[in-house]
């Protein structure tokens, strides 16, 4: 291991003013953007979409993160993040409604075990393919096809059918206004924005944050100055794969019924969320995931819910013209 003041010589992102600015500009021009919505729709709609929207950006920037944090460190795009939350969707089902345990250890088992696999892949798979000097087209295919052989692997034991949390998300809540919200998916949501902020602090501030970001600005600089980069390496597929796992659950606690092919559908969102806040820096994934989620519900105040795919497929073309490195402007950064 490193001295604590080897890592001191982070990259750019970690520098407070530039990142606080840069959060402020993309969130400062959403919120234009919800004003001008405010004026044209009204009010209640507004407010309600936005609060549709903040429950849909918390899912998709867990998700993101732990995509963004593999590319950070390791340089791959791991397409297999998608079924990671139908995983962690699918093991907290298991518990809760194939052993009747309560929500909240039934959610916790989810996010272990999906970190769980994601190691255990590392270990077996992804480290000796890039041992044995595996391309980069080489680890995408084996992605791909890993992720097919968790999906389908899903579907083989527990069904094609939908499925639902044995979870009462009936019951709602008034925010006022005539704005409202279910229990359940106001406390999983403040759950998801807890572990989003707990994320960010802990990369900025601790020392195994000071690493990581150290492993993402020069692998083999970390390495030869004294880092365990294994260990590391298999923390960021933990922490990566466990917060996919959380992603799936509070999708699936927040839509109220899902079957093994969610996972899929969100994968483009995921990509989408990424590449809008910056590829490679999970900062960015966090702002972005809560940007595209808002951009999803505000687009129901003028055209259907159908069109919300075209949406991301929007965002996303526009990011690659106009800002090929996202909103934070630092691809490969972590």
């Amino acid at each position: 291991m490193a001295a604590a003041g080897a890592p001191a010589a982070a990259p750019p992102v970690a520098a407070g003013t530039p990142l606080l600015a840069k959060a402020a500009l993309a969130v400062g021009a959403f919120v234009l953007l919800g004003v001008v919505f405010g004026i044209i729709e009204g009010r209640q709609p507004l407010l309600q979409t936005t609060v549709d929207g903040l429950v849909t950006g918390g899912y998709l920037a867990l998700g993101a993160v732990g995509l963004s944090f593999v590319y950070g460190i390791l340089r791959f795009i791991n397409f297999a993040q998608g079924d990671f939350l139908t995983f962690g969707a699918y093991s907290a089902l298991l518990l809760n409604v194939g052993l009747g345990l309560p929500l909240i250890p039934s959610v916790l088992f989810g996010f272990v075990a999906t970190a769980a696999l994601s190691v255990a892949l590392e270990l077996t798979l992804w480290r000796p393919m890039r041992t044995r000097g595996a391309t980069g087209l080489q680890l995408i295919l084996a992605a791909i096809g890993l992720a097919f052989v968790i999906r389908y692997g899903i579907q083989f034991v527990a069904g094609p059918e939908i499925h639902s949390f044995r979870a009462n998300v009936t019951t709602g809540l008034s925010l006022g206004g005539g704005v409202r919200i279910g229990r359940t998916i106001l406390i999983t949501s403040l759950v998801a924005y807890a572990v989003l902020i707990a994320t960010a602090l802990a990369l900025r501030y601790t020392n195994l944050g000071k690493q990581l970001r150290a492993l993402a600005d020069n692998l083999d600089l970390a390495e030869t100055t004294g880092f365990d980069t294994r260990r590391l390496i298999v923390i960021v597929w933990a922490v990566g794969g466990g917060l996919a796992g959380l992603a799936g659950a509070m999708y699936a606690l927040s839509t109220g019924a899902f079957n093994p092919q969610f996972g899929f559908a969100l994968l483009l969102p995921l990509f989408a969320a990424v590449l809008l806040g910056g590829v490679g820096n999970p900062y960015g994934a966090i702002v972005g995931g809560v940007i595209l989620g808002l951009a999803q519900e505000w687009s129901t105040l003028f055209v259907g819910g159908e069109w919300k795919p075209v949406v991301i497929f929007g965002v996303l073309i526009l990011t690659l013209i106009l800002r090929p490195n996202g909103v934070f402007g630092s691809a490969g950064r972590v």
